[in-house]
């Protein structure tokens, strides 16, 4: 069900806001509304924008809570100007510490870079100096494909003019320096990038051979990172020793900058009484939390509050407020939309036609347990909620698997206590037609009940949903019974009228519904003859979707059948009429057919609940309620 909510105005001096947040607002669950998009057409109302005065502190305290180790403290309470202190003071402390930490991270960086830029080169046994004193020689280094240097192979030997060096590889690129005389360069320069050599340019600052030059590197490295070992050693030292101050200080920090950010939501007035600026707030909250803050704020002589329950402007967002055993359904009402607040909450009727018509598609007691109990483990540990789902909706399939007597696919172990769907094809489709008209009928109750909460009467009376739609369809579906009973129909009159009338108001919804609303124009703008002609066309697409939307129910008979098909197909390529199944056989075939066709029937379900009813009945047009703690 959807929970009710109240409107609460809060303002008080501005001062005061961190206070209230603090003592009052932070225990609840609270959907702030923008104050100035309510008041922004008052006089003298501006948004609350100031400094965060505790983020940069709180971004200290998140750097020196890096330096500490072991088990998190037990944090006691303290004041934002104690904690700002604690955390400055143990910050500056440590200053020089991280100052010498930067400058040797610096160093680190820059020795990593010299090794990666020299370590492709680390093969070439030549000092690197002496190839800048080269005259009429020219050189660069660079990389290339493996299959691309195979191919320059053949051209390097075959031409006198160019030497090339490799230096290292792996199985992607080849890296090497190739020479070539300065006469002959910009031709065979144009020969290496025809095969697709990539130019790596390498430092003049350089000067011995280049594995001799990794080598010191690596050995500065090492000296880089005991420095900088040392130094967190040296810091971690000074912040554990005020460990439980700095992590009081910071948690206390987190929930005050936490808390700054209300002003987002918050506007500015003066007071006519120049007593200075105060703060407006609005926000959504359950009744019975409203009632609980409003018992707590009623004795504070610095909050001035009341309830704005009938304030239009503002539309109330959605809070879904439903049983344990039925959390899980509110994902799919989630993915189709949440209800508006008047509306109907929609995740009861959900779990119950959605996991009813996955048992009827897929009876079997042995895998419906084994959907039951992998379905119920998942959402305990996991948290799925599909897995929750999957859980309730594997209980029903139990439920049928007994009424079809299947259990793994054996057909009979178990005795059918209703009837066996392939014995009974017709039959079974012909039911699913019956349910899923009974379901139509269900969904457009609901609609009723909808449009009378929202006080739309034009869709109550008038819509193919509607009172109207209710006659009409559930008068062809009692004819549509009595004769497959074998009783007879009304009278001929009966039925045009019964079946008529209603679907000629949903053709003149429109005016009737301007009728009833005492609207000054009753027939919309433009043409009365092209306005009759589209409703013709509306009327004769209103019959045809009665039509279809029963027939498409058709799917839950023939995914009955379908199931015990499939796993007649795999009874069979296991040989069990022949008396010595293949079990291993049997085993991956139940595997499959219950994972591919659970599958198919969980979509194909939610298919018939979104396209069949909920487009009957449910806008899902409500917002979601956001609190702010959790924003």
């Amino acid at each position: 069900m959807v929970e009710k909510m109240k409107l609460l105005h809060i303002t008080g001096p501005k001062g005061d806001i961190d206070r209230v947040v603090k003592l009052y607002l932070n225990k609840y669950d609270i959907h702030f509304e923008n104050a100035m998009q309510s008041l922004g057409n008052l006089k003298n109302v501006r948004p609350f924008v100031e400094t965060n005065l505790y983020k940069e502190t709180m971004q200290r305290g998140e750097e020196l809570k890096e330096y500490m180790e072991g088990q998190a403290e037990e944090t006691i309470e303290m004041r934002a100007a104690q904690a700002r202190i604690i955390v400055d003071e143990v910050y500056e402390q440590i200053k020089d510490v991280r100052s010498r930490q930067e400058e040797w991270k610096e160093k680190t960086l820059e020795i990593k870079t010299w090794m990666e830029e020299i370590a492709p080169f680390i093969g070439l046994d030549f000092e690197l100096c002496k190839l800048k004193d080269f005259r009429f020689i020219d050189y660069q280094f660079g990389r290339i494909k493996v299959e691309d240097y195979h191919k320059l192979e053949h051209y390097i030997y075959k031409n006198p003019y160019t030497l090339f060096y490799e230096c290292n590889n792996d199985s992607e690129y080849v890296w090497g320096v190739y020479f070539v005389p300065h006469k002959y360069l910009m031709e065979v320069k144009a020969v290496y990038a025809s095969f697709h050599f990539e130019d790596i340019e390498v430092s003049d600052k350089f000067e011995k051979m280049p594995r001799e030059i990794f080598d010191e590197a690596r050995k500065a490295l090492e000296t880089c990172e005991q420095e900088l070992a040392r130094l967190q050693i040296e810091a971690a030292e000074i912040v554990m020793g005020r460990k439980q101050d700095i992590l009081s200080a910071c948690e206390s920090l987190e929930s005050y900058c936490r808390n700054f950010d209300i002003r987002k939501y918050a506007a500015c007035a003066q007071a006519n009484d120049e007593s200075g600026e105060y703060y407006i707030l609005y926000g959504w909250m359950a009744s019975k939390d409203a009632e609980r803050l409003e018992a707590e704020i009623a004795q504070d002589d610095k909050i001035i509050w009341e309830e704005e329950e009938g304030n239009s402007a503002i539309n109330p967002p959605t809070k879904l407020r439903n049983p344990k055993i039925l959390k899980p359904f509110e994902m799919f009402v989630e993915m189709y939309g949440l209800p508006a607040y008047n509306e109907m909450d929609p995740t009861l009727f959900i779990a119950l036609t959605y996991t009813l018509m996955f048992g009827i598609m897929f009876g079997d007691v042995g895998q419906g347990a084994c959907l039951l109990i992998g379905g119920i483990l998942l959402y305990k540990f996991k948290k799925l909620r599909l897995a929750g789902i999957v859980g309730v909706a594997g209980i029903w399939s139990v439920v049928f698997g007994f009424l079809y007597g299947s259990f793994f696919g054996f057909e009979e172990i178990l005795p059918a206590v209703w009837m066996k769907p392939m014995d009974n094809i017709m039959t079974t489709l012909m039911l699913a037609i019956g349910f899923g008209a009974v379901l139509i009928l269900i969904a457009m109750i609901l609609n009723v009940i909808n449009a009378i909460r929202a006080k739309e009467y034009g869709r109550l009376l008038f819509h193919q949903s509607g009172v109207a739609g209710l006659i009409c369809y559930g008068f062809v579906v009692l004819c549509a019974l009595l004769f497959v009973t074998g009783n007879g129909i009304p009278a001929t009159i009966i039925i045009g009228i019964a079946v008529g009338v209603p679907l000629i108001a949903i053709l003149l919804k429109e005016p009737l519904s301007r009728l009833i609303e005492r609207k000054s124009r009753i027939f919309p703008e433009g043409s009365k003859v092209m306005f009759f002609v589209e409703a013709l066309v509306e009327g004769f697409d209103v019959v045809l979707s009665y039509a279809t939307n029963t027939i498409s129910f058709v799917r839950v008979g023939a995914f009955a059948l379908s199931h015990a098909g499939m796993m007649g197909v795999v009874m069979t390529l296991a040989g069990l009429e022949k008396g010595s199944p293949n079990w291993i056989i049997i085993v991956l075939g139940n595997l499959l057919v219950a994972g591919l066709e659970g599958l198919i029937v969980g979509i194909q379900v939610l298919r018939l609940e979104y396209y069949e009813m909920f487009s009957r009945f449910y806008s899902g047009s409500g917002k979601p309620f956001i609190s702010y703690r959790k924003d």
